[in-house]
């Protein structure tokens, strides 16, 4: 993983690698991360890098750093939520499940001027396709839409560790949520990619994300393999 170092301070990029891997299920609960200089090596930063970005993780309550014992995670829930529920991907490692994320491709699109984009993003913008595996196996197929000041070389060395937090770099923070859920067909790409039957039906969901002025600007389609494991969504008693 490259650490970018004309992209902010580094032990915090650092930190927010390790803490998204621990969210995803790549460090499973209780089990101990790589080693500082095995860290160190995989990121290509220093000692002293390496050890604010864990320290930060154990100040928050995500690891557990013991002398002699190494590193280990004590919790994989992100303390921020969308709403009162827990993101649907918390729920599955919580499960024992392993979620892997994989960016595909980031090109310039053109939305159709009868489309839903062309009304939100105007003639141009910024397709990215990632997915997500369950357990090593596709499980679920994004296409993101957003509006980026990138050239096309840029477009070129673009990498994504978290798509959230990708787009603060760019001053896209986004705020709420509005999500739809529908059965669809997937497009034949989308299909064989996810190892699903051409023409057969599958869960689709449709994200706007707005920032705080209400405006949208991310918008996102996912097809979910839900024989694999259905869609859920957990939320917390708000009583309490």
């Amino acid at each position: 993983m490259e650490i970018k170092r004309n992209k902010g301070i580094l032990y915090l990029q650092v930190k927010e690698i390790i803490k998204d891997r621990i969210l995803n299920g790549e460090y499973p609960l209780n089990t101990n991360i790589p080693s500082e200089p095995q860290l160190e090596a995989a990121f290509n930063v220093s000692k002293i890098t390496v050890r604010n970005a864990i320290k930060e993780l154990v100040q928050e309550g995500y690891l557990e750093k013991k002398s002699g014992k190494g590193t280990k995670v004590i919790a994989n829930s992100a303390g921020a939520r969308l709403s009162k529920g827990k993101r649907f991907t918390e729920v599955l490692v919580e499960e024992g499940h392993q979620i892997t994320k994989e960016v595909l491709a980031i090109q310039r699109a053109t939305p159709p001027k009868d489309s839903e984009l062309y009304t939100i993003f105007g003639d141009q913008c910024i397709k990215i396709e990632r997915v997500y595996s369950l357990n090593g196996e596709p499980y679920i197929y994004f296409n993101h839409f957003v509006l980026l000041p990138l050239s096309d070389e840029e477009l070129k060395h673009v990498q994504i560790s978290s798509l959230y937090r990708f787009l603060e770099q760019y001053n896209i923070r986004l705020e709420t949520f509005r999500d739809e859920f529908a059965v669809a067909v997937a497009p034949s790409h989308i299909s064989n990619f996810l190892r699903i039957k051409t023409g057969a039906p599958i869960l689709k969901r449709i994200r706007r994300s707005s920032d705080e002025d209400g405006k949208v600007v991310e918008y996102s389609e996912g097809y979910y393999h839900t024989e694999k494991h259905n869609y859920v969504v957990a939320y917390n008693d708000t009583n309490h």
